[in-house]
């Protein structure tokens, strides 16, 4: 019985730390590396500068895109989402700049292009490097005169688009063997906003964890177990979110809607979590054990140490209730004594 008494009072904890998650579009985290994102879309989104976003496939590259201009003075304007990688070859130019009717065959009537449609907004260019040259020099010139051609007109449109483009690749290793234009690069890489793996901070996972459980089964109420959380913790999701929201929907579609146990992860999770020799090097110190106890105790004494004991600061930051950071303070014993003579979060959990 106190064992499931503190399992549900764990993760009311996380459910309480999400409540205004839900402002950032997604963003969910309290670790050191998606703190520095949240900050840094904090500064970009009063802004028009052309914005790369870099990560691994699964990371959220998207959702930073629309938290950089959904939380801006330009909210109430377009925001146009391309994924390059999609565009057939053939018609890429048309879709991002439109057609005059009988430009081509087929053209029964003319077409606003995409950048047409994101004008005063934002167009986001996903997988940008998916891109042939011949189109990334058009889209060099975009940048340049503000302007576009539409296939067939002799006119060109003005439009008043920021740019903000994604990718899981090394553009600069890219440019370097001729597989993307330079001067492209140099044009988008004003700012660039490195996103984390899922496997760079752990620490995250209970929380995301506990985001999808409420996106996929509102109201239910569904407990993790501390032997399931302990895989999703151990996995080293080559995924990342995406792969993590995957399992979760999983595990709700097949489990008893009341708790989620490691026989209700794929079993590629709870196989690698259970291997010896799976490589991972999990976080020593306080979170030696991988129990969600330790987990909480751990990101409240990493919280206070930031914002110097500051209690306020610190119940904004974790995103719970004041009565509710007090009761873990005083369960936990912690103060800004002891949080800033705790020793450092491992990296691992970063």
């Amino acid at each position: 019985m106190a064992e499931k008494i503190r399992l549900v009072e764990e993760n009311q904890f996380l459910r309480e730390r999400m409540d205004t998650e839900t402002e950032l579009h997604g963003i969910v985290g309290a670790s050191t590396k998606i703190q520095d994102v949240l900050r840094m879309i904090s500064r970009l989104k009063d802004t028009r500068t052309p914005v790369l976003i870099a990560g691994e496939s699964g990371t959220g590259k998207e959702l930073v895109a629309r938290a950089i201009h959904f939380r801006g003075p330009f909210a109430n304007r377009p925001f146009v989402a391309v994924d390059c990688g999609s565009l057939v070859p053939t018609l890429i130019e048309s879709e991002l700049f439109g057609y005059e009717k009988g430009a081509f065959t087929g053209a029964l009537k003319s077409k606003t292009g995409l950048f047409q449609s994101a004008n005063g907004g934002t167009i986001f260019l996903d997988e940008i490097g998916e891109l042939p040259l011949e189109q990334q020099a058009k889209l060099l010139r975009v940048l340049q005169e503000k302007e576009v051609r539409p296939v067939g007109s002799n006119q060109k449109v003005k439009v008043d688009v920021r740019i903000i483009a994604a990718t899981n690749r090394d553009l600069e290793a890219e440019y370097r063997n001729g597989t993307f234009r330079k001067d492209l690069y140099f044009r988008l890489n004003v700012v660039t906003v490195h996103l984390p793996s899922l496997r760079e901070r752990r620490s995250d996972i209970p929380m995301l964890a506990h985001w999808f459980l409420d996106r996929y089964a509102p109201g239910d109420d569904i407990q993790v177990t501390t032997a399931a959380m302990k895989c999703l913790l151990q996995y080293d999701w080559p995924g990342n979110v995406r792969e993590l929201e995957n399992s979760i929907e999983r595990a709700v579609a097949l489990g008893d809607r009341r708790t989620i146990d490691m026989n209700d992860l794929p079993p590629t999770i709870a196989s690698a979590s259970s291997s010896p020799d799976s490589g991972l090097e999990l976080p020593s110190s306080s979170l030696s054990s991988t129990d969600l106890e330790d987990i909480e105790r751990a990101t409240i004494q990493r919280v206070f140490e930031q914002v110097k004991g500051d209690k306020a600061l610190a119940g904004k930051m974790l995103g719970i209730s004041r009565a509710t950071l007090y009761r873990k303070l005083k369960r936990y014993n912690i103060g800004p004594r002891q949080a800033l003579a705790a020793p450092p979060t491992s990296q691992a959990l970063q």
